[in-house]
């Protein structure tokens, strides 16, 4: 049995009760003409032309968001450096994109191990729910490993025009002055100075951080903490017939066994499986909750050998501050990851690409400086597109995993063809599905049933442990 050592993480808060504020335009003790004065200051400020030169940005961090942003950039006349450590960087992430992604990345279907078509829902009691059934024939759910995926986008990157470096950000000196460089101070490994690598400074203009949950990036502007999961994951190589099993087939496990607050998954890659689970309430379990996920699904895995271990954190809900002046976050470091799914690939390639387009269009293609105005439209196009969805996901995470017989009635609800259809599309292509009146009054029924069944069923259980 391989194991792991769990390592600390700094800058990320555990405890779930902090109230969490989102950056607003201006203090809501202003009045309507004072915020649209204050407004017009910020914006109005004219940027200059860049004399003999196009603006320079560095995107810290190589995952989705960073690849994205780096070859969004480029692409746009900007001059830009990307900044990774682990070029070979395999995060414990289920690696589930949605169709939508593979058309608007333009991702080569070579990279995508699995189309997966099925999928169960598997209850506290073993209750399996086959999900997929309203899928049409060219849809499906893709599975990615990140380590191929995140080296194909920077690669592109680099194509696009982007300098790649294989460095470890370790901290930036703000600007003294609005139009001042950031000076950003790194540990590059060109493979000629040993593992030790080579300390350097670099100029810019503007930074994306992209450097995942733990963001120095997010430290170095001040954008505060936020509640984070922790991933625990196992690549498992199982036997021929054991695969087949799972050739276009994900399973997920909800019960307090595999995780209090979320679920695990068995998600299928090219050669292997991935069998994962995650927390926020009860860290120090993970590895409990892990061998409990591998104990329920042990008879489809039987045989398997583990090839690899992963565990790394996964933000809960936005920062509280996502941009500062020149600098902005995006993907993990920004906090974009759902509550309920744990989805996070997409979020992040999209606000890597949103905030290089905000970049690209305030400076036009790399001519002018830019502001935080500049950054800001980004912010906005963001949260009037996704935000709404977050919540949504955080709303169904409270009422679904707070116990045995919520999930029990979650998994019921799934069993519904006209659940599954709505979450299908809304999953697959990022946008809200039309619904049925007469079928979401059903739906609405249906819910309210399910938790009725699941509170009696709850109090019964408590009597029996009395």
């Amino acid at each position: 049995m391989a194991s792991f050592a769990l390592k600390s993480f700094t800058g990320l808060r555990q405890s779930p009760t902090d109230q969490i504020t989102f950056v607003s335009h201006a203090s809501s003790s202003l009045s309507r003409s004072q915020r649209r004065t204050s407004l017009k200051v910020t914006a109005s400020r004219a940027s200059p032309k860049l004399a003999k030169r196009p603006l320079r940005v560095a995107v810290i961090g190589g995952g989705p968001a960073g690849g994205a942003a780096a070859e969004t950039l480029a692409q746009g006349g900007i001059e830009t450096i990307l900044i990774e450590r682990k070029m070979d960087n395999c995060k414990p992430c289920g690696g589930a994109i949605p169709l939508c992604m593979v058309g608007e990345f333009n991702l080569p279907l070579d990279i995508i191990d699995r189309r997966v078509t099925k999928m169960k829902m598997i209850s506290p009691s073993n209750i399996a729910v086959d999900i997929g059934r309203t899928l049409k024939e060219h849809e499906y759910i893709g599975m990615v490993r990140r380590e191929v995926l995140d080296q194909y986008l920077r690669e592109r990157a680099e194509k696009s025009g982007a300098t790649v470096i294989n460095g470890l950000f370790l901290k930036m000196d703000l600007p003294e002055e609005w139009d001042s460089p950031y000076v950003l101070h790194y540990t590059e490994y060109d493979g000629k100075t040993g593992a030790t690598g080579q300390k350097k400074t670099m100029e810019v203009d503007a930074v994306i951080g992209a450097d995942g949950a733990n963001s120095r990036v997010a430290k170095s502007i001040g954008a505060g903490d936020y509640d984070y999961a922790i991933a625990f994951q196992e690549r498992i190589r199982i036997p021929d017939d054991k695969m087949t099993y799972y050739e276009d087939l994900a399973e997920m496990y909800v019960g307090d066994d595999v995780s209090p607050d979320f679920y695990g998954w068995v998600f299928p890659k090219c050669d292997h499986v991935a069998v994962g689970t995650g927390t926020v309430t009860h860290k120090g379990d993970i590895k409990k909750f892990q061998l409990a996920t591998r104990n329920r699904a042990k008879d489809k895995i039987l045989g398997g050998k583990i090839i690899r271990v992963e565990a790394h954190p996964i933000p809960e809900h936005p920062r509280p501050r996502r941009l500062s002046k020149r600098v902005a976050l995006v993907g993990d470091a920004a906090g974009y990851v759902t509550k309920c799914s744990g989805e996070g690939i997409y979020f992040a390639a999209k606000s890597g690409r949103m905030c290089a387009e905000a970049i690209v269009e305030g400076s036009q293609n790399g001519k002018k400086m830019i502001d935080e105005s500049d950054l800001r439209k980004y912010l906005e196009k963001w949260d009037k597109t996704y935000l709404p969805t977050y919540r949504v996901l955080d709303v169904l995470q409270k009422v679904f995993y707070r116990s045995n017989p919520a999930r029990e009635a979650f998994v019921e609800m799934c069993g519904d063809e006209y659940v599954q259809k709505m979450t299908f599309d809304s999953y697959l292509y990022k946008r809200v599905a039309p619904g049925s009146p007469l079928e979401d009054l059903k739906l609405a029924v249906n819910t309210i049933g399910s938790v009725f069944r699941a509170n009696a069923l709850r109090r019964e259980i408590e009597k029996l442990n009395v």
